[in-house]
Order: structure tokens, then C-alpha cells, then sequence
């Protein structure tokens, strides 16, 4: 998609498709009453004669305009005037985009922008509305014969604005919003693949060839690697497993050396039965989404080298499946981390932190000036919070504030949850320093908790996506998020 921004009126342009805003009582924006009036009160009558109020979502296609130079006109409601919020707003342009793909209008020129959305500027306004496009044109079909692989008509969209003071305000949210539809883009083609082809070899290849696009610096450690780390924890986990676990190293450099990094760590299980711990069969098919954490954070790397953020971000990756075998987890074994304590594994479906709890010990070695994990860590996460937010869990008030402003900011929202020290007290073990569970009440607490020991020497957030990185049903597949949270965090670190 082309996207653009110009200072011009709608009387003057020339495109397939006019996409105007219009709120409750049939009340038209200022751009729609000029068009109205140029057409000579059609806009109006129409509105009249399908007796549509303008509730958010509301929408009319005038498919036939005489004597004009615009072909379409795309209507959408926007509710009450003066009190559209953002979630009504992102409502309004997800009805409008998924109807502007099908309408077969090749040029669209939109004015959706026009009014106020409580709390955001022009840029936040149009970022959205990329965001929402791109997402609402984004198909996975490579594995499918009969896949319709016709190129999408729609191919541009520009932004008409009153004022040229506008200009890079609304530029910076193209910009600011392709980059996360790319990103976004990534994780999900990562993550919908199945795991006979999305492994962790070819998790780290994918990485790789990113980097070389985007001229990030890329590691890949291999499991002889990891044990000279003593990476006990994180090795524990793929020994059911024919395919060797990575460790996805990937360094952006946006600033001076001596600039401390920001450090992503993103859980990559690129299928997960559970171990041992074997999961029930209804549904497995969708722990191929265990690895939405690592796509998710290979998918920010590539929003942030986009936008050159004058930053630096590091970001890891560890890669693994968790299988049954002869010689995989056993629950009651004792198994060493990289920081030297000692987890006794209750469950071996409890594998994630395993991979993490390692990881964050090898992000020490960056003196991180703060460390964002994000992982579908636990089925608990979903009992707790539903599908809206994802959780987060902070040792650090400042970085906990700076994460949950970026979910508001990019809505991508996330939802705080208590690391008190009375829950540590339920990963107690008699044989070990930690158990890697904490029982049935608080499971996405505990799994928090047991992060945390790992991560005393640094601020360090974790964000639980267990609900969030994907859905279910008929829209199966995954969402792309948190790459949004992600690049607004350092975005707004960048200022």
C-alpha cells in the first residue's frame, strides 16, 4: 500500500473512493457538509432514505456519484458528536477498512481523521487507521493450492488534511504506523506457520535474514553454546525434542555504544505438547502460537531499525519445542539455571520460564537499562484478564508506568498484576531453591514470581500475551500483538 498526505479539499480531488465520517442524527463533518453541499444535498437524502442514525460502526456505500470526479463515497458512523473515544474510533476505521478492501476502489482519499477522538492527536489518528488497514489486508495463504492470490485493487490511500501545518504530524503517523503494520506483519506470518516448518533452526534463520534487511547484528547460539553458558534450564526443555534449541541474538545499534540497551526477550516455542506434562489433544494444534513472544519481539527489531529510533535495543530469542521422549523432563527432576539455582520441575508443561528464567540471566551481560519480557506464558493469564489486555508484572514503578502509558498510547493495552513476596512463598520446593510452578491459585502470578528471581539486578517487566498473541474460531490466527506495546515503549523512550 501506498499511503500519502495532502493539504486539499474534497471538491477537488479525484479518487475511487471518499471515506467521510458522520456521528449520531445523521450529523455530516465539515468536509462531509461541503461535499453534501457540492452534490447538491445527496449525501443528506441518502442518509435520510436509509434511515441510518450514525452509531459507531454505521456504514452506507454510495457506489454511484453523478458528475464528480470521486466514484464512491464510503460513510461511517462515529456516534454521538464530541464523545468519541479511542476504542470507538478503532471500531469506526476496522467497519470502514474491511468494506474499502472489498469495494473495489483502486485510489481512496480519507478524511476519517477529521474529528476529535478524546485524548489523541492527528498522528495517533491516521497511525490507527494504517495499523487497521494493514491488518484487515494482511493474508496467510502460502500453504494453500487454491489460495486467491489476485493482488489486492486497493494500492493507495492518502490523507486529506486543512492545514499544512498538518503535514508532519500526519507523515510521522504513516510512517510511525507502516513500520508497525510490517512488524506486525512479520510476527504473524512467523507464527502461523505450523511447527513442522516454523522450528527453532528455522525461527533462527528467519531472524537472521531480517537482520541482513535491516542491518541488525545477529547471533544465533546453539545448544553447545548454551552449554558452556550452563543454560542448564533452557537445555532441560528441548531434550524431548530431535530439533536443537537456538538462542536468537539480534542487536540494534541507534546510539552511542556507551548508550545502556533496552532488552526484549521474546519466548519462542515453536510447538509445545506439554512434555511430559502432555496437554489434551483438543486444540494442541494451536500451541504452534507458543513462539508469538519471539516473533512478536523479531517483528519489533524490524519496526525499530524502520524508524531508525536513535536507540539501543537488544533482542532475544530462545527457540525450542517441548515433546515427549525417553529423554525428556520428568516431573520431579532437578535442574540447574544459568544464575546456579536449582528448579525442581513439578510440571513439564511449565517450559516457558525455563527458557526465559536463563535468558533473563544472559541479559545481565548488557547492564540493560531495562529488560521487557513477553511470552504466552499461562492459560492462568486468560482465566484472569479474558482477551483484551495482556498482563504485566514490573520490579521497577517507573518501567511499569512506562509500559502501560505505551498500551494506552498505542492500544495495545496491558493490565498490572501484583508480584507480592506472599506468592513467592507457593514456589517453595524441599528438594530445590525454586519449583517452577506454584499450584493452582495465582498461575500467572506465580509464573511471575518465578521470572523475578531471575531478574533482581535490572528493571524488568514481564507482559503475559497468552490471551492476547492470537484467537481462536473462525478468525484463527495470530494477532500481531505485542509489536505495538513494543514500539510505542521505545518510541517513547526515543524522546
Amino acid at each position: 500500500m501506498d499511503y500519502s498526505a495532502k493539504c486539499d479539499s474534497l471538491d477537488t480531488v479525484t479518487a475511487n473512493c471518499a471515506i467521510l465520517g458522520f456521528h449520531q442524527k445523521r450529523k455530516l463533518t465539515s468536509a462531509g457538509s461541503a461535499l453534501d453541499d457540492h452534490l447538491g444535498g445527496l449525501i443528506s437524502k441518502l442518509l435520510k432514505r436509509d434511515d441510518i442514525e450514525g452509531k459507531v460502526g454505521d456504514i452506507l456505500l454510495i457506489n454511484h456519484v453523478p458528475d464528480g470526479d470521486i466514484e464512491r463515497i464510503l460513510l461511517v458512523g462515529l456516534g454521538k458528536k464530541g464523545e468519541l473515544g479511542p476504542a470507538a474510533y478503532r471500531k469506526a476505521l476496522t467497519t470502514a477498512a474491511k468494506l474499502l478492501k472489498d469495494s473495489g476502489a483502486k485510489l481512496a482519499v480519507s478524511l476519517l481523521h477529521e474529528p476529535e477522538v478524546e485524548g489523541r492527536d492527528l498522528g495517533w489518528k491516521v497511525r490507527q487507521a494504517v495499523e487497521i488497514l494493514e491488518g484487515s489486508l494482511y493474508k496467510f495463504t502460502r500453504l494453500k493450492n487454491d489460495a486467491d492470490d489476485k493482488p489486492q485493487r486497493l494500492s493507495k490511500l492518502q490523507f486529506l488534511l486543512d492545514s499544512e501545518d498538518q503535514l508532519a504530524e500526519a507523515k510521522l503517523g504513516i510512517r510511525q504506523g507502516q513500520a508497525i503494520a510490517n512488524g506486525m506483519n512479520i510476527a504473524k506470518d512467523l507464527a502461523n506457520l505450523p511447527g513442522n516448518l516454523c522450528t527453532p533452526t528455522y525461527l533462527a534463520e528467519q531472524a537472521e535474514q531480517m537482520g541482513k534487511s535491516r542491518k541488525i547484528k545477529v547471533r544465533i547460539l546453539d545448544e553447545s553454546d548454551l552449554e558452556e553458558l550452563n543454560m542448564g534450564a533452557f537445555l532441560s526443555v528441548s531434550k524431548g525434542s530431535e530439533q536443537p534449541a537456538k538462542l536468537i541474538v539480534m542487536e540494534y545499534s541507534g546510539a552511542s555504544s556507551k548508550a545502556k540497551p533496552f532488552v526484549l526477550i521474546g519466548k519462542g516455542l515453536t510447538f509445545d505438547a506439554g512434555g511430559i506434562s502432555l496437554k489434551p489433544a483438543a486444540n494442541m494444534d494451536e500451541m504452534k502460537y507458543d513462539m508469538c513472544g519471539g516473533a512478536s519481539v523479531i517483528g519489533t527489531l524490524s519496526a525499530v531499525a524502520e524508524l531508525e529510533l536513535p536507540l539501543n535495543v537488544v533482542g532475544l530469542v530462545p527457540a525450542s519445542e517441548n515433546l515427549p521422549d525417553g529423554r525428556a523432563n520428568k516431573p520431579g527432576d532437578i535442574v540447574k539455571s544459568m544464575s546456579g539455582l536449582s528448579i525442581e520441575i513439578l510440571n513439564t508443561d511449565a517450559e516457558g520460564r525455563l527458557l526465559l528464567c536463563d535468558t533473563l540471566t544472559y541479559a545481565k551481560k548488557y547492564e540493560p537499562a531495562a529488560v521487557v519480557d513477553v511470552a504466552t506464558l499461562t492459560g492462568a493469564c486468560i482465566v484472569a484478564l479474558g482477551r483484551h489486555p495482556s498482563g504485566l508484572w514490573s520490579n521497577n514503578e517507573d518501567l511499569a508506568a512506562a509500559v502501560l502509558k505505551a498500551g494506552e498510547a498505542s492500544w495495545d493495552r496491558v493490565w498490572r498484576m501484583p508480584l507480592w513476596e506472599e506468592y513467592q512463598e507457593l514456589l517453595k520446593s524441599n528438594f530445590a531453591d525454586v519449583a517452577n510452578i506454584g499450584g493452582p491459585d495465582g498461575g500467572s502470578i506465580t509464573a511471575a514470581c518465578f521470572l523475578s528471581r531471575f531478574a533482581k539486578e535490572f528493571p524488568w517487566a514481564h507482559v503475559d500475551i497468552a490471551g492476547t498473541a492470537w484467537k481462536s474460531g473462525s478468525e484463527k490466527g495470530a494477532t500481531g500483538r505485542p509489536v505495538p506495546l513494543l514500539v510505542q515503549y521505545l518510541v517513547d523512550q526515543a524522546k
